[in-house]
């Protein structure tokens, strides 16, 4: 008898923290967008504040036009629309070229600062894997110190002026780029032939730049959580299933953020129209495609079919502005090339080795979902 209370008593306590969970993912959901637009509000706030004091556009008599202004503040808002860190500090470079010259981005790692992209040196990746002195010098004087730190090419080291050569008037600046009190990168700065170095602005791209990664860096915190309520709200739904793969959290890399609407889910009406014992007969052998599978195989698919659409969902709540533009433009797969394969990969990690592998549910589900049925629309890139 104590057992079979202990039993209904898991039971309960399961079905409460399904529902808890599903209120916490709900809850975040909706506050999400709300919370980044405050955040957003705010960090534009500080930067307009900011302009008229730091803003290098301004002429001779020390007046600051509208134009100059709003030169900036679109600068700004292009690493803001970034939604990855590839995205925003490549939207950093590019605003920032418009201040200098030459501009280099070198990535901080276990005490070395490694060259990522550059612009203005001949090519994007001019200054890939190359390795700053991080014991001397302006670059330095701005990872120890965390400012924005001028001074001489030659300072920079010998080896740095034999591969990159030196801007006609011998000025450099080095910018620390923070993140949680830590310099994640150092942004190299110089005039080049022409001589153009504007400090001022060139230290409020960058701190702009950082903080909007700590934004998104909050925003994938946030959406954590909602992962973790979501993952086990699907786990919890059914058995695991059982495969050959070693890969024990299909969500760990890439986890859906929410659970899409199935305007037609005709697998589920079956299911949920048995759970409540509903007297409708279920659709005939010929109409569904399952239908010569075993029981186990047939659960199998479907649920291959609701994770790819929770997955192709997912791509479109996030991505909607560049949806849109793929499909006017028909180059949607260009588009959302990172995040269409690393979903893809997900699926493939979850059922590429199980029987519903042979149904290319995603694959399906980007035709139908994305594509609105319509292959074109994924442009001459995409692959069936």
């Amino acid at each position: 008898m104590a057992e079979e209370n202990e039993k209904q008593g898991a039971a309960r306590q399961s079905e409460i923290r399904q529902v808890v969970e599903h209120a916490v993912a709900q809850s975040l959901q909706a506050q999400m967008p709300q919370l980044q637009a405050q955040l957003q509000s705010q960090i534009a706030q500080q930067v307009l504040e900011l302009l008229p004091a730091q803003a290098s556009g301004a002429h001779a008599d020390g007046v600051h036009t509208h134009e100059d202004s709003a030169t900036l503040a679109h600068a700004v808002s292009n690493i803001h629309a970034g939604l990855t860190q590839k995205e925003i500090l490549r939207a950093l470079l590019d605003a920032t070229s418009q201040y200098c010259s030459r501009i280099a981005l070198f990535v901080v790692k276990a005490g070395a600062a490694s060259g990522w992209q550059a612009r203005g040196f001949g090519e994007d990746e001019a200054v890939k894997d190359f390795s700053l002195d991080l014991t001397a010098g302006p670059a330095a004087h701005s990872f120890q110190n965390r400012i924005a730190t001028p001074g001489n090419v030659a300072e920079m080291g010998r080896r740095f002026v034999e591969q990159f050569g030196a801007p006609s008037n011998e000025q450099v600046l080095v910018l620390p780029l923070a993140l949680k009190d830590k310099v994640a990168a150092l942004v190299y700065a110089d005039g080049g032939e022409s001589g153009k170095l504007e400090a001022s602005a060139l230290d409020l791209l960058v701190m702009a730049t950082s903080a909007w990664l700590e934004v998104t860096s909050l925003r994938k915190q946030l959406a954590a959580k909602e992962d973790a309520a979501v993952t086990n709200r699907v786990e919890s739904a059914a058995p695991p299933v059982q495969t050959v793969s070693s890969f024990s959290d299909p969500f760990a890399a890439h986890a859906p953020r929410h659970l899409p609407v199935d305007p037609e889910p005709a697998s589920e009406v079956v299911e949920v129209a048995s759970a409540r014992g509903a007297s409708a007969a279920a659709p005939a052998a010929a109409t569904d495609p399952l239908a010569g599978l075993s029981p186990d195989d047939a659960d199998l698919h479907r649920k291959a079919q609701r994770f790819a659409r929770l997955l192709v969902d997912e791509i479109k709540l996030y991505n909607q502005a560049k949806v849109a533009e793929g499909r006017r433009n028909k180059d949607l797969y260009d588009r959302l090339k990172e995040d269409i394969d690393k979903s893809r990969g997900t699926f493939q990690k979850r059922y590429g080795s199980t029987a519903a592998a042979s149904g290319d549910y995603f694959q399906h589900e980007l035709l139908r979902s994305l594509a609105e049925d319509d292959v074109s629309i994924m442009g001459s890139n995409f692959h069936r």
